[in-house]
């Protein structure tokens, strides 16, 4: 008797351990999901608002047709932060924005101009990762694409 209500108790503790890790994951997926969203948002609206001071640095950095790719990157950013917002087509909004970052990590962020480009580098990376993490297991229940 007692080993039977070992059983039971222990198959009851793992389904509620699976219920609650399926909520938490599917929480933590949405917060992430959110987080890494923002700076996109964010960065894309930056640029609308400031499109002059944009195609301004990316001449500098001596990129041709500058209006083009800060379209380009405003499309991205901006649309692709708010997909992911949305949750629609996570995976591929991911996928666009790790090569999307591939470039403009590389142009903009050199690690040997000084620290903090290496932060910019670094914090390029960090993203890229998390952009893979979403490719990889995609956006989580509290999306539009509910897987």
């Amino acid at each position: 008797m007692q080993n039977c209500c070992y059983l039971i108790c222990r198959e009851s503790s793992q389904h509620w351990d699976y219920i609650v890790n399926a909520r938490v994951q599917n929480i933590a997926a949405l917060v992430g999901r959110l987080m890494l969203a923002a700076i996109f948002v964010f960065g894309g609206a930056s640029k609308i608002m400031n499109f002059s001071v944009t195609t301004s640095y990316m001449a500098k950095a001596g990129m041709p047709i500058v209006d083009l790719f800060a379209l380009g990157a405003i499309v991205v950013e901006l649309g692709g932060g708010l997909l992911l917002v949305a949750g629609w087509k996570t995976r591929w909004v991911a996928a666009v924005i790790f090569v999307f970052l591939i470039p403009v990590t590389l142009v903009f962020h050199s690690p040997g101009e000084g620290q903090g480009q290496m932060i910019h580098f670094m914090k390029n990376l960090s993203i890229m990762g998390g952009m893979l993490v979403l490719f990889a297991f995609g956006p989580g229940r509290f999306s539009l694409d509910r897987k």
